[in-house]
Order: C-alpha cells, then sequence, then structure tokens
C-alpha cells in the first residue's frame, strides 16, 4: 500500500509548474534606502501559474503576499514595464533544499528574492547586485563585431 505523498512533496510539484519573474523598482519610502543606486532600491517577485498571478513584497515592516484578480492572459511583467520597472525573468521557482543550519541573513527584499530562486540564486546584498548577477546570467545579447571604418 503507497502512503500519500508528504504536502511538501506537494507543493514542490506544484512550483514546477510556476514561473518566477523577479521585479526592481526605485521607490525609497525609508531614508536609508537612498543609499541604495537610483532605480534599484526594492525588488520583489511575481510568481505565475495557470490560475494566475501571485506577488511577494517585503515592504518595510510587513510581508505582502497578494492573489491578483487579474484577467486570464494578462501579462503582468509587460504592466511593471510600462510602469517603468525593471522586470527579469521568467525564472523556475528553486524546489526546497536541505539545510545544515537555518539562514542567518534578515529578511530583506533581495532574501526573498533569492527565497523564490531556491539553491541556484546568485548570492546578493542589494537589489542591483541581484540584477546584475540574474541579468549575466540570463544574457543572451549577441556580441556585436564593429567593421573596421575604411580610408577613402
Amino acid at each position: 500500500m503507497t502512503s500519500p505523498a508528504r504536502p511538501a512533496h506537494r507543493r514542490a510539484v506544484a512550483a514546477a509548474a510556476q514561473q518566477a519573474f523577479i521585479v526592481f523598482g526605485g521607490q525609497a519610502d525609508q531614508p536609508w534606502l537612498r543609499l541604495l543606486r537610483p532605480g534599484f532600491r526594492h525588488c520583489f517577485a511575481a510568481l505565475a501559474d495557470a490560475a494566475g498571478w501571485t506577488v511577494l513584497d517585503p515592504l518595510s515592516g510587513h510581508l505582502v503576499v497578494a492573489r491578483l484578480d487579474l484577467p486570464e492572459g494578462f501579462d503582468l511583467p509587460s504592466f511593471y514595464r510600462r510602469a517603468g520597472l525593471v522586470v527579469l525573468g521568467p525564472f523556475q521557482p528553486g524546489g526546497p533544499r536541505r539545510r545544515l543550519l537555518p539562514p542567518l541573513a534578515p529578511l530583506t527584499c533581495v532574501s526573498l528574492c533569492r527565497a523564490v530562486l531556491g539553491a541556484r540564486a546568485p548570492f546578493a546584498l542589494t537589489p542591483f547586485g541581484l540584477f546584475r548577477a540574474l541579468r549575466n546570467r540570463t544574457d543572451t545579447r549577441k556580441n556585436i563585431l564593429t567593421m573596421p571604418r575604411h580610408s577613402i
């Protein structure tokens, strides 16, 4: 007789059907955030699945988890881009991983986004550091060779 799958395993299978987008913005609601690079003072995650969109946004003092009531097929990343935010993705959210010790980092917007991305998430301390690391992983820019100038 087979036993039913553990709840954590069912969640991991459900997460495999998700896509994660990491969104970067420049608003500074706290004075100390003004020390960070303009345009990259905050980041949050938007998760897409078959049923719609979920946004995970760690704000000052609390975590906002919102299931958005949007029409089917709504392109949330394009909406954020039109609003002036920088969006990277889609990424495959990371699965569960074993640890000997709990993570010792405080809950910040960067640590939350790294947790969504899972064990293969790049190390970063600031939103701009996370942006650079993720962009370098997904950057598919072609090398452009410039033609030498011909003398007439």
